[in-house]
């Protein structure tokens, strides 16, 4: 009874951030100059054109975001574990940076270029830290995090290269896509993400019971029936999916996949059941209120949401990292 009070928050949290976020930012939109019988045409096309894509882009990112984040501390039975620490984020972020820097223009219908590069600079991230783990004899699920972690490193030289060896010009565009934004998305960002998101949002549905089996152990899981391969790589896969159709299109955008999915973990317990979909709902709002922020702060000026999430998440995973509870899961 106590979840479903929680989700049903949640729910009415999402709702009411969702409909008064489109009205705030520096051009001052009302109820009667979008809907009204004498409905202002500037305020019209912000509304429509403008805050209901960004609104709509930033919940369907935080939502898997936060996902994802929930996947990975399952997986790696680690609170500080997230598509960065693994080195998912910065493989798309490299994928989609060497997208931009060639001025490549190859795409699928309905799949953008960059969605494609920067999943599969997320896929081979993902398939080198497997390798690399395999490598020592087994799966260690502390080596692979340690790999990913070196991975990360190596990517973010690399993308300095990228930024150092552009133009000016290409040089300013990928600092501003790295710091993570949503200024210039609009319904074509909706629906490249959406199918995204939905699909890794159903696979971790399906694997709710699996998600609960590995907080138990990797032998425990598998003397329960569970398919440890498989439940990894479908694991993988839907991550990848969501973090790199997100950072394709918001740029990375930090600490919401570490910062969520622990609050509702303290909220709701650790039972996938009612931790999936409250990881969703919150990780959506959060976002969104944090380029809802990102946008009115420092009017008439705007910075990106990857700073508002960083100045959140820095005391955040302090915080987590001296906790009793987090030192424990750690030992």
């Amino acid at each position: 009874m106590k979840e479903h009070r929680l989700l049903l928050f949640f729910l009415l949290l999402s709702a009411v951030v969702l409909c008064i976020s489109p009205f705030l930012g520096m051009t001052a939109t009302s109820l009667s100059g979008v809907f009204g019988r004498h409905a202002d045409a500037l305020e019209s096309v912000v509304f429509w054109r403008i805050r209901i894509p960004r609104v709509l882009t930033a919940y369907l990112a935080g939502g898997g975001l936060a996902l994802s984040g929930m996947a990975f501390q399952a997986l790696f039975r680690n609170p500080l574990a997230t598509p960065f620490t693994l080195g998912v984020s910065g493989g798309a972020a490299f994928g989609a940076a060497l997208y931009m820097r060639l001025g490549l223009a190859i795409a699928l219908p309905g799949i953008g270029g960059s969605t494609i590069a920067a999943f599969s600079g997320a896929v081979l991230v993902i398939l080198l830290a497997y390798w690399l783990t395999r490598l020592q004899g087994g799966f260690a699920t502390h080596t692979l995090l340690l790999a990913g972690v070196a991975l990360s490193f190596f990517l973010s030289s690399m993308i300095l290269a990228l930024q150092y060896s552009a133009s000016l010009h290409d040089s300013f565009r990928l600092v501003r896509w790295l710091m993570g934004g949503l200024g210039m998305v609009g319904y074509d960002a909706v629906l490249s993400l959406f199918p995204l998101v939905a699909t890794g949002a159903v696979v971790l549905f399906l694997l709710r019971p699996e998600l609960d089996l590995l907080l138990l152990g990797d032998d425990l899981a598998m003397s329960r029936g569970m398919e440890l391969q498989r439940t990894r790589l479908l694991l993988f896969f839907s991550v990848s999916l969501m973090v790199g159709g997100i950072v394709s299109v918001c740029g990375p955008i930090g600490f919401v996949g570490m910062m969520v999915p622990h609050m509702c973990r303290l909220l709701a317990g650790t039972g996938h059941r009612t931790l999936l979909p409250a990881s969703f709902l919150l990780g959506g709002a959060f976002l969104t209120l944090c380029d809802t922020g990102a946008r009115i702060l420092f009017a008439p000026a705007e910075i990106p949401v990857g700073v508002i999430t960083a100045l959140l998440g820095g005391p955040f995973f302090l915080f987590l990292l001296f906790s009793r509870n987090t030192r424990r899961m750690l030992r």
